[in-house]
This record gives C-alpha cells, structure tokens and sequence, in this order.
C-alpha cells in the first residue's frame, strides 16, 4: 500500500504563486501542516532567471483600474483582487522581510541589489520560518476529489483528516491528504489535463511573450541598436502597440514587439506567425515624418542625406540603412533631395512595412495565454466554482500580461488571496 500523509494545505507547484500562498497560509495557521510539492530539484527557478537574473518583482502601478489594463487576458477579474492586495503591498511584504525595491524609469520595480537570488532567498527565508515543507522531486500523477468513485484508486487509503479531503498521488508513491488544495504548476499540459478530467474547461495554450523574426535586408548588421518610443502595427488587424523597440539577429524585440505580441497573442497563432506589419521608428506619422524632413532640408542644405541624421533617437547605422533603402545616393545632399525621394524616406521612417516569418522566445520568460477558463474561477479567493476546497495560482490559469513585473504581480495576489482564505477555511 502505498504512503499516506496529510496536511492542511498542500500546494502544487514551488514557482511564485504557490510559495506566496503557502507562507501566508502558513503564517495565519500556524498549528497546521503546510506542503509545497515541486516535480523539479529547485523550487523558484522561473524568478530566478526573471528579468535577466534581476528580478522583475512588480510595477509601480498603484491603481487597480490602471494595473488591470497591462492584462491582455483577466483584466476584469483581476480588479477585485488588486483592490485587496496590489503592488504596494507587495513591496511592503518584500520590505517587511528585509528586502528593498527599487523603481526604474519604466516603473519596472527590482530588488536594490539587482540579484533575482534575492528574492528567491527571502521566499525560501519566509517558507522556513512560517514552517512550511518543501518536497521537491514530487510529480504529481493523479488529483481525486473527494467523494467520487475513483477516490480508492491506489487501494484503500486511511483517511487521516475526516470529512471533505482531497489525494493527491505522487510518482515517487507517496498519497497527499488535504482539505485545500492549490495548483500553481504554471503552463503545464500534463497538469492541465488532470484538471480537465475534474470538469475544468482549459482553454487551449498560445505563446504570448515572444520576438519577431524578420529577415530583411534593412536590418542586417545592426543587431543590438534600438529606439526608445516606436510605433508597430499589424497590418489587417486592429493590434498596434508603442514602445522601445530593440533590433536583433532574428528580428524584432524589445517592450513595444512584447506588448504587440500579448495583445495580439491568438490571433498571431492563428496566422501561424507569418504576417506583415508597419514600423514607425519614430511615432511620427508618415505627414508628420514628411514635414520633420522638410526642416531638415531646409536646416542642412549643403549636408549629405546620410550623414546628416536629424533625429538624436533614431541610431545612425539605422538612418544609414533606411535612407540607402529608397535609393538615395550616399553622397546627395539635402539641398538635392526632390519631393519623391523625400517622401519615400517620409515612409519608410513612418510606416516601413516588414514580414514577420516566425517567432523566438523572450529569453526564459516563457509567458502563454491559456489555461483555466476564468468562468470557473471564483476570484474572491481563486476558488474553484466546481470543487470547493480546490484554488488556483498564477500561470495554470488563463491570465497573462505584458512585461514589466505585471505577471508577477498576479501570482503574488493571487498566492496572497489563496493563503489568506485558508484562515476561515473548516477543519
């Protein structure tokens, strides 16, 4: 017969959201056993390698009606959480366990140390010391509710707490009992499909954080230039997006190419990731590139096209390549720039089309959109509305957002929503 043993809460999943859950929990109910099982070695790996090994902890958004406007998919059931745990409160629960934030001129929020480890040493710190129990190398490999038929599955398990209790089987072949449950696995079709068998509809994953790749020749050779506000539309789709963008060897990067992609997540995969979109490296319109030109002519008359770039944001190789893309001739001057050429400059800074033949990975942070219909989601306390006693955390449910801390954001008041409910669950 295989081992048996029970707890109080038991959480599925050692990233962000299930730490969070499991040491408010544990913190409010401190005569009662708590569990983190994580299938890995290592617990917390996906805020380690965050933010480029720094940390992306939250955002300095303070209004809940402004927050919930970064989530491209739970913006409407996130409001009520984020009016009772948002980012202020994250920074205080990180400052009251001795580590302080930072805000950056973006309002992306990072501890004072720039270390990822950080953040990951104070969970582990907080865990430790609110009592929790950390069992990593635990793949989960069934969740039976309770009272159904399968419930004796793996023979006759002695039911340790009475009453309302869930089992949950680990490969290794060991039987979790506990009253409330959480899975915080993030994007993880295996788990997914356990839940499905318990009722729960999965909307189908997508990616939602991913780069453009684009071969064009426009861009050869200036990998690593970028400019600070541009404007990147889809063409035949009402998706536009503002924001840096960064030039790669693949493509296309940066906070506006994000936000392009976690807005228009679906319907990107759907065009299987070939489509064409237009490029304002400035934010200006094409009129308004027209007349921006203009003055220029006027003010460098007897200076090279080329050489003379009048916009300090736009990266001189990047000027260089877009103004030999027309067919001006390296060695024309302002002065001789006629109303078509200049025009045609006008539109490739203003609206250059470019094709999109794929997409890459954002770094580690790999974000979907999908999972966990939010129907079935009672987010007073991330509830399931099918099995009570059954919560939900972060990524397993079908909630995502744009870079910048906001899907941290969700899985700390997520986790926090979670634990909090446990102290007036029964038993």
């Amino acid at each position: 017969m295989p081992e048996t043993t029970a707890c109080h809460f038991l959480v599925i999943g050692g990233g962000a959201a299930g730490f969070f859950a499991a040491i408010r929990a544990a913190e409010t109910c401190p005569s009662e056993r708590v569990v983190i099982l994580e299938k890995g070695r290592d617990v917390l790996q996906k805020v380690k390698v965050s933010g480029g090994g720094r940390c992306n902890v939250t955002h300095a958004c303070f209004d809940p009606r402004e927050l919930v406007k970064h989530y491209p998919r739970g913006s409407k059931a996130l409001l009520g959480p984020f009016n009772r745990f948002q980012p202020g409160d994250t920074i205080g629960w990180f400052e009251q366990r001795g580590v302080k934030l930072k805000i950056e001129e973006d309002g992306r929020m990072f501890p004072v140390t720039d270390s990822s480890q950080t953040i990951v040493n104070c969970l582990m710190a907080a865990a430790h010391k609110a009592g929790v129990q950390i069992l990593t190398g635990e793949n989960v490999v069934q969740i039976l509710p309770p009272k159904t038929p399968e419930y004796q599955t793996n023979g006759r398990q002695p039911n340790k707490l009475g009453g309302h209790i869930w089992q949950v089987a680990s490969q290794s072949g060991t039987v979790f009992q506990t009253k409330n449950l959480m899975v915080a696995t993030g994007s993880s079709p295996r788990i997914w499909n356990l839940l499905q068998e318990l009722g729960h509809t999965i909307v189908p994953p997508v990616p939602s954080l991913f780069t453009f790749n684009i071969k064009d020749p426009r861009l050869t050779g200036l990998m690593g230039l970028s400019v600070p506000s541009a404007v990147v539309r889809v063409l035949g789709e009402k998706l536009t997006a503002t924001g840096p963008l960064l030039i790669t060897h693949w493509g296309m990067s940066g906070p506006g190419i994000l936000r392009l992609s976690a807005w228009g997540a679906r319907i990107l995969a759907e065009k299987n990731y070939n489509f064409d979109i237009e490029v304002s490296w400035l934010n200006y319109s094409t009129d308004e590139m027209a007349e921006e030109l203009g003055e220029a002519k006027l003010a460098f008359p007897k200076k090279m096209v080329a050489a003379q770039n009048p916009f300090p944001t736009l990266p001189r190789r990047l000027w260089e390549s877009l103004v030999a893309a027309v067919g001006i001739a390296a060695d024309l001057r302002w002065a001789d720039l006629g109303k078509e050429k200049l025009r045609k400059l006008a539109t490739e800074l203003g609206a250059g089309r470019y094709h999109v033949s794929g997409k890459s990975t954002f770094k580690e942070e790999f974000v979907t959109a999908g999972g966990i219909d939010l129907d079935e989601v009672n987010f007073k306390t991330f509830e399931s509305k099918i099995h009570p006693g059954l919560h939900f955390g972060g990524e397993v449910l079908d909630i995502d957002a744009i870079t910048g801390g906001f899907n941290f954001q969700a899985a700390w008041t997520g986790g926090w929503l979670v634990g909090s409910a446990l102290n007036t669950a029964t038993g």
